[in-house]
């Protein structure tokens, strides 16, 4: 994208603030869904900035214009903003600036700023306005500039859906809805507001090709005993899923149906919302006769406990996931001393290996495919700009994953592709070390994920070394590649992990302009024990199949305990895929799983 062309969009957010007396007008990466990745209509944060990463947001002033992102981004967004008008705010940095303290101090008292209510999570626009308005600062929430100022703005998808069979799903519609319900009871509400498109998908075994990586389609949903409704275009459903649904007592309306639904909810009805899953448009559509009941969202936690089905089709994958990997590293490491190597043929080599497998959708993700300094850029994604041939020294850090319709798949494995430095090899043992610790530790029920983060850390910590994203993020069942409400991070979550959620175990290291170290697998946590006296104990079942790359390990560094457990890991591949392969990839895997 061309810098001057970033120029002429801010001047035309500005020309379209002076209109309309706004002295700041914030743009946050989400859509009216919340979602990490929207649809390209919805992708206006990446359109006036230049900024492609999926977290951030941009403010544009009268003068000035920033985006706020995390540390995924750092190295990426400064390189992206070059030149654009906009400056880098490091979030979590120090001297890093509050986002509405600076928009505060810009816009002055008597300002005013806008915001697109139908793009920004509710809790978040009313924590603002608060803000705001304590500096005599308005906030208007009604406007649209994309509407205005971008001319080939694409319009909402209109691809069609599909259903899954309960084959699948291990649970059906019906069921799922029954089940809702009983939630809403419990919590003395009448009808829950379904936004998030992965909620809207699992709850009605939907999928859709709406949205870049993620199976989802672009609808919302409302639930309660009295009725269910569905707000989807409707020429996105075939007769037969539309035949289904009725069936099932599923009333069908228009998309956009939902603001005139919700504004005529019966008096007095108490009405389930998440906060940061609902937009504020939606969420000032409900009449103030009704009650509102903010708690995170009883389907999400629903989502996140996968049925033995489910799970089922998570290890199918696995294995699939396996025998394309086996095929793509034997590629690999034939390929890379001829030269032929680069950061882009490691994505499209892994795309083809993995879609010659059964019942294959698409990629999971963006592919991080980082050589050399470009691995320390957590968040990277080749492109013919920045692309690097793989040479053979040093270290490749490829972060993959697949759809496949019985199960998602996320994988990061670093790769010794020639000659590496002790400090390299010293690294990534530590590494390997705090990913050991969390796959094989035992806890109590009960227990959340921030209390587990240090596990992964350790080791480096004790090295004055660490990395600044989370340890674990949930993983879809053939949906989001990362969905809540779990997660394994520093900061705390309430949600505590429940036998049956797929959580990712990814530690790494990044050190700017030379390399960077992850190794990520998927686990499962299960219950191990229980106890009379101290209740259920609970450990992680690790499910992906894919050797570590031992080559790069400092032996003497590694506890028996933590050997053991590599080797145990390497035999579960080896013996698990072993059948699905050919003598050559066979004997190779062998050579690979090796104990150590």
């Amino acid at each position: 994208m061309k810098r001057n062309e970033i120029t002429e969009r801010v001047a035309a957010m500005r020309q379209f603030m002076a209109e309309r007396n706004l002295d700041a007008f914030i743009i946050p990466s989400t859509d009216a869904h919340l979602s990490e990745y929207p649809p390209q209509h919805w992708e206006s944060r990446k359109w006036i900035s230049g900024f492609t990463g999926s977290a951030g947001t941009a403010v544009v002033t009268k003068e000035k214009a920033g985006i706020w992102t995390d540390s995924r981004y750092f190295l990426q967004a400064a390189e992206e903003l070059k030149e654009t008008g906009f400056d880098l705010f490091k979030m979590g940095q120090p001297g890093c600036p509050d986002m509405t303290s600076w928009i505060m101090e810009q816009t002055g008292k008597g300002g005013r700023v806008g915001i697109d209510g139908l793009v920004y999570a509710a809790s978040d626009a009313i924590a603002l306005e608060r803000r705001l308005e304590a500096k005599e600062i308005r906030l208007e929430t009604s406007y649209d500039p994309f509407a205005v100022i971008r001319e080939d703005r694409p319009v909402l998808p209109t691809n069609k859906v599909f259903t899954l069979p309960e084959e699948i799903t291990g649970e059906s519609v019906t069921d799922k809805i029954a089940r809702i319900n009983g939630k809403l009871k419990e919590v003395d509400a009448d009808g829950i507001l379904i936004v998030t498109l992965d909620a809207v998908a699992w709850t009605f075994n939907l999928r859709g090709n709406d949205v870049a990586y993620n199976p989802v389609a672009v609808a919302y949903a409302y639930i309660s005993e009295k009725e269910t409704v569905l707000f989807i275009d409707p020429e996105k459903l075939t007769d037969e899923i539309t035949a289904t649904y009725l069936e099932q007592g599923i009333r069908i309306t228009d998309y956009n149906d939902i603001f005139g639904y919700v504004a005529l909810l019966p008096e007095k009805s108490a009405i389930c919302i998440t906060g940061n899953k609902i937009n504020y448009k939606l969420l000032q559509a409900i009449p103030p006769h009704c009650r509102i009941v903010d708690i995170p969202s009883p389907v999400d936690l629903m989502k996140s406990v996968k049925n033995e089905t489910e799970l089922k089709g998570f290890r199918n994958a696995m294995v699939k996931d396996g025998i394309a990997l086996v095929k793509f590293h034997m590629w690999l490491e034939k390929a890379v001393p001829t030269g032929e190597v680069t950061e882009l043929t490691v994505e499209e080599k892994l795309r083809e290996f993995r879609s010659e497998q059964d019942l294959y959708v698409g990629e999971s993700f963006a592919t991080i495919a980082g050589y050399a300094g470009n691995g320390a850029i957590i968040h990277y994604h080749a492109s013919p700009e920045s692309c690097l041939q793989i040479e053979p020294e040093g270290l490749l850090l490829i972060d993959s994953g697949a759809q496949f319709r019985d199960g998602t798949t996320d994988i990061t494995r670093t790769i010794a592709v020639g000659k590496l430095t002790k400090q390299m090899k010293r690294d990534y043992t530590n590494v390997l070390k705090g990913h050991i610790a969390l796959a094989t530790v035992i806890f109590p029920a009960g227990t959340r994920g921030s209390q587990l983060d240090i596990l992964a850390r350790k080791a480096l910590w004790e090295e004055k070394l660490t990395y600044w994203h989370g340890t674990g993020h949930g993983i879809g069942h053939f949906l989001n590649v990362h969905e809540g409400p779990q997660n394994i991070r520093l900061e705390e979550n309430p949600t505590t992990l429940l036998p049956g959620m797929v959580t990712s175990n990814e530690p790494g290291l990044y050190r700017a302009g030379k390399y960077g170290i992850r190794t990520e697998n998927l686990i499962v946590t299960q219950e191990f024990a229980k106890t009379e006296e101290f209740g259920t104990f609970l450990n992680f079942e690790t499910i992906t199949l894919c050797p570590i790359d031992t080559r790069p390990i400092v032996r003497k560094m590694l506890t028996k305990r933590e050997r053991k457990w590599l080797n145990r890991y390497h035999r579960m591949v080896y013996d698990t895929l072993k059948e699905h392969l050919s003598k050559e990839e066979k004997a190779w895997l062998k050579n690979r799983t090796s104990a150590i």
